[in-house]
Protein backbone atom coordinates (compact mmCIF):
# COMPACT_ATOMS: atom_id res chain seq x y z
CA UNK A 1 0.00 0.00 0.00
CA UNK A 2 2.90 2.39 0.71
CA UNK A 3 2.04 6.09 0.81
CA UNK A 4 -0.58 6.11 -1.92
CA UNK A 5 -3.15 7.47 0.51
CA UNK A 6 -1.38 10.84 0.84
CA UNK A 7 -1.94 11.99 -2.77
CA UNK A 8 -5.53 10.79 -2.55
CA UNK A 9 -6.13 12.87 0.59
CA UNK A 10 -4.64 15.94 -1.08
CA UNK A 11 -6.55 15.30 -4.33
CA UNK A 12 -9.72 14.92 -2.28
CA UNK A 13 -9.51 18.57 -1.28
CA UNK A 14 -7.74 18.39 2.08
CA UNK A 15 -5.16 21.12 2.56
CA UNK A 16 -1.64 19.95 3.29
CA UNK A 17 -1.84 21.54 6.77
CA UNK A 18 -4.88 19.41 7.58
CA UNK A 19 -3.13 16.26 6.38
CA UNK A 20 -0.11 17.18 8.53
CA UNK A 21 -2.35 17.79 11.54
CA UNK A 22 -4.03 14.41 10.98
CA UNK A 23 -0.67 12.63 10.83
CA UNK A 24 0.71 14.45 13.87
CA UNK A 25 -2.41 13.73 15.89
CA UNK A 26 -2.01 10.05 15.10
CA UNK A 27 1.63 9.89 16.17
CA UNK A 28 1.60 12.26 19.15
CA UNK A 29 -1.09 12.92 21.71
CA UNK A 30 -0.09 16.60 21.69
CA UNK A 31 2.01 18.52 19.18
CA UNK A 32 3.12 21.96 20.42
CA UNK A 33 4.40 24.69 18.12
CA UNK A 34 6.23 27.70 19.56
CA UNK A 35 6.52 30.73 17.30
CA UNK A 36 10.23 31.55 17.35
CA UNK A 37 10.17 34.07 14.51
CA UNK A 38 12.67 36.93 14.50
CA UNK A 39 11.68 39.83 12.27
CA UNK A 40 14.48 41.57 10.42
CA UNK A 41 12.69 44.92 10.15
CA UNK A 42 12.40 45.57 13.90
CA UNK A 43 8.63 45.02 14.18
CA UNK A 44 7.57 43.16 17.34
CA UNK A 45 7.84 39.38 17.21
CA UNK A 46 7.79 36.38 19.52
CA UNK A 47 11.57 36.02 19.56
CA UNK A 48 11.76 39.49 21.16
CA UNK A 49 10.42 37.72 24.26
CA UNK A 50 12.91 34.83 24.27
CA UNK A 51 10.61 32.37 22.49
CA UNK A 52 13.44 30.01 21.47
CA UNK A 53 14.59 29.76 25.10
CA UNK A 54 11.01 29.08 26.25
CA UNK A 55 10.64 26.36 23.59
CA UNK A 56 13.91 24.78 24.78
CA UNK A 57 12.63 24.93 28.35
CA UNK A 58 9.36 23.24 27.36
CA UNK A 59 11.24 20.56 25.44
CA UNK A 60 13.51 19.86 28.43
CA UNK A 61 10.51 19.76 30.78
CA UNK A 62 8.58 17.35 28.54
CA UNK A 63 11.66 15.08 28.32
CA UNK A 64 12.18 15.17 32.09
CA UNK A 65 8.54 14.15 32.62
CA UNK A 66 8.89 11.22 30.20
CA UNK A 67 6.36 12.68 27.76
CA UNK A 68 8.71 13.07 24.76
CA UNK A 69 7.79 9.87 22.93
CA UNK A 70 5.43 8.54 20.28
CA UNK A 71 1.96 8.72 21.74
CA UNK A 72 3.17 11.52 24.00
CA UNK A 73 4.21 15.10 23.32
CA UNK A 74 6.31 16.74 20.62
CA UNK A 75 7.65 20.29 21.02
CA UNK A 76 8.54 22.15 17.81
CA UNK A 77 9.57 25.57 16.57
CA UNK A 78 7.48 27.42 14.04
CA UNK A 79 7.92 30.52 11.96
CA UNK A 80 5.59 33.47 12.22
CA UNK A 81 2.04 32.45 13.06
CA UNK A 82 0.63 35.97 12.50
CA UNK A 83 -0.35 36.60 16.12
CA UNK A 84 2.55 38.90 16.95
CA UNK A 85 0.44 41.39 18.88
CA UNK A 86 -0.53 38.61 21.30
CA UNK A 87 2.95 37.11 21.55
CA UNK A 88 4.86 35.28 22.44
CA UNK A 89 2.55 32.48 21.34
CA UNK A 90 2.33 28.72 21.11
CA UNK A 91 -0.40 26.44 19.84
CA UNK A 92 -1.27 22.93 21.04
CA UNK A 93 -2.66 20.41 18.56
CA UNK A 94 -4.83 18.49 17.96
CA UNK A 95 -7.04 20.78 20.06
CA UNK A 96 -5.87 23.97 18.35
CA UNK A 97 -5.59 25.85 21.64
CA UNK A 98 -3.51 29.04 21.44
CA UNK A 99 -1.60 30.40 24.41
CA UNK A 100 0.44 33.47 25.23
CA UNK A 101 3.02 33.11 27.98
CA UNK A 102 5.36 35.45 29.84
CA UNK A 103 7.85 33.24 31.66
CA UNK A 104 8.92 29.69 32.48
CA UNK A 105 6.24 29.28 35.12
CA UNK A 106 3.56 29.94 32.47
CA UNK A 107 5.16 27.33 30.18
CA UNK A 108 5.38 24.88 33.11
CA UNK A 109 1.69 25.43 33.82
CA UNK A 110 0.79 24.67 30.19
CA UNK A 111 2.91 21.50 30.27
CA UNK A 112 1.50 20.28 33.57
CA UNK A 113 -2.15 21.23 33.18
CA UNK A 114 -2.78 20.96 29.45
CA UNK A 115 -0.26 18.40 28.23
CA UNK A 116 -0.35 16.13 31.28
CA UNK A 117 -3.87 16.60 32.65
CA UNK A 118 -5.78 17.64 29.52
CA UNK A 119 -7.05 20.86 31.08
CA UNK A 120 -6.98 24.10 29.07
CA UNK A 121 -5.19 26.88 30.96
CA UNK A 122 -7.84 29.55 30.54
CA UNK A 123 -5.81 32.42 32.00
CA UNK A 124 -3.17 32.00 29.25
CA UNK A 125 -5.50 31.12 26.39
CA UNK A 126 -5.83 33.62 23.53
Amino acid sequence: MGRRWLPSLLAGGLAFQHVLLYLCAMFYRHHVFFCTNQREDGRPCCQDHGAADMRAHAKDRVKALGLARPGGVRINSAGCMNRCAEGPVLVVYPEGVWYSYRDRSDVDEIVERHLMEGEVVERLKI
